[in-house]
């Protein structure tokens, strides 16, 4: 009879976990260690003060007290009923975490950059996302129940050696790049190109990014800017495919070309910068900055407070598409089924709507969550932020249907905000349909067009020998030999008074 009433407990426990989509643990199990590492100031870390709650017109109310990795260990205990401790760290580039990986640093789960989730899928370092991640059914799969239906296109869409990128990485933040400039001393028309960097009106007042990538995609906008804005090109059916070919071009003369480029726009920039050009920006130091949108919006919101306009213009050529997101590492999860569980708990519970708030509240940048039809947190969350107000007089529609339902004549998700809003904070966020059809991704380069490319960088940040004229090698060889000959003639005077 015992035997029998256990055996019911059995089934009656697991047709609940059948049916509320959930896996129950014993409790007396060791926790599971969770080793997440990610950007620097990229999760929410709560301490709010009480004026910061956010208070929704559907209801919501958002509040950060805790870290939200601590908020996970305890929604992780109260959901599955076993123990996690997250282990969190951040890293500062791609490069900084792709060097920790190779020097035997160990992660469960790490947020890199879309070129660096490509380098670890081709190198074989990632685990797939289990099917059951994938589930709409189960009610705690919040990712693939909130994700933007244009982030997941994007991701489904591209491949590295014939693997999706879904099928590795779940979305976090996306943006794209663009001049953040000073509308009082830059013209929205000198913004809205990438040959602002080397128009010589603003010498040494703008700044590039010092990475390799941002600034060959610049150079490239540069080269190609007839092309790219050629009305036949803009006009093809296969548009899209074309410029990601132009904004990925790496043939060894392209790579001369934007070396040669590069070399001259040098000349002409403040500085290469990777995050004091917002700063500069505020501080009223240069005039117009490369940048990614989340930062423009921060730069737009420090120096409103300062009533210090700011602007954010995306280049007519093409802007880069970027994304941050979640991925598994198949050295820290090792076969362990307990730990993925656990990892890809984690992505949801970040991609919960008001998680992926409390982290774009914290961040400043766009969360790849849109939320669904029944729960709309998320674009509320934004006419919170960029709303009309009821006294605003020249308010615009602004149609953001391709983020939220992936139908941009969606009338569900057409915003009413106020007009000066273009090229500032919500087009910086939610960018219009428009700009997002001319983004392209950056891809994956080969070992070879990489190597190529870091050369052609290293020849442009560091001084090259090859590059000194002839005539200035001729007149320091003038030079040297005066100096020896005069110091011979002085050896020559002395010897002669002795």
């Amino acid at each position: 009879m015992e035997k029998s009433r256990i055996i019911l407990g059995l089934a009656a426990t697991s047709a609940l976990c059948f049916f509320s989509g959930q896996t129950i643990y014993a409790g007396e199990e060791e926790p599971i260690v969770l080793r997440v590492c990610s950007w620097e100031e990229y999760i929410d870390l709560g301490e709010w003060d009480a004026e910061e709650t956010i208070e929704l017109d559907n209801g919501t109310v958002i509040y950060g007290e805790n870290p939200l990795y601590e908020d996970f260990e305890d929604w992780y205990r109260e959901t599955y009923g076993r123990e996690v401790r997250v282990e969190y760290s951040c890293f500062g580039t791609n490069e900084d975490l792709y060097n920790q990986l190779n020097m035997g640093d160990t992660y469960d789960l790490v947020c890199p950059s879309e070129y660096m989730i490509m380098k670890l899928i081709a190198e074989d370092k990632l685990i797939p996302y289990s099917d059951n991640f994938y589930d709409q059914k189960n009610t705690n799969n919040f990712y693939i129940r909130n994700v933007s239906p244009y982030i997941q296109k994007t991701l489904e869409m591209n491949q590295i050696n014939g693997k999706s990128w879904s099928q590795y990485a779940a979305g976090y933040m996306w943006g794209i790049t663009g001049v953040l400039y000073n509308p009082a001393l830059v013209t929205e028309e000198e913004a809205a190109t990438w040959e602002i960097f080397g128009n010589p009106k603003f010498n040494r007042q703008i700044t590039l990014k010092d990475n390799v990538r941002d600034s060959y995609f610049a150079a490239l906008g540069i080269l190609k800017a007839d092309e790219l804005t050629d009305e036949t090109l803009l006009h093809a059916a296969n548009y899209s495919e074309q410029l990601a070919d132009a904004m990925n071009d790496v043939r060894p003369e392209t790579i001369a070309q934007a070396q040669e480029l590069l070399n001259q726009l040098m000349d002409n920039v403040y500085s290469l910068e990777t995050d004091s050009g917002k700063a500069d920006m505020i501080t009223g130091k240069i005039v117009a900055n490369y940048q990614w949108s989340g930062d423009a919006v921060y730069a737009m919101d420090q120096a409103d407070e300062d009533d210090f306009e700011l602007r954010f213009a995306v280049p007519k050529e093409s802007t880069n598409l970027w994304f941050d997101g979640w991925v598994m590492l198949k050295n820290g999860i090792c076969e362990d089924t307990d730990k993925q569980h656990a990892a890809e708990a984690f992505v949801n519970f970040m991609s919960r709507t008001d998680n992926a708030v409390r982290n774009m509240y914290y961040i400043g940048y766009t969360s790849s969550i849109a939320g669904n039809a029944q729960d709309n947190t998320i674009y509320e969350y934004m006419k919170w932020c960029y709303g009309a107000e009821d006294e605003e007089e020249d308010i615009m529609d602004y149609p953001v249907g391709y983020f939220f339902s992936g139908d941009n004549s969606d009338k569900n998700y057409v915003l009413q905000s106020a007009s000066s809003q273009i090229g500032r904070q919500l087009y910086s966020q939610y960018p219009p349909q428009e700009i997002i059809e001319r983004a392209a991704i950056m891809r994956y380069f080969d070992a070879d067009a990489n190597k190529a490319i870091n050369q052609m960088w290293i020849n442009v940040r560091c001084f090259n020998i090859a590059d000194v004229p002839m005539g200035i090698w001729i007149a320091l060889l003038v030079v040297l030999l005066v100096l020896v000959w005069m110091r011979f003639r002085k050896s020559s005077s002395k010897m002669l008074h002795l």
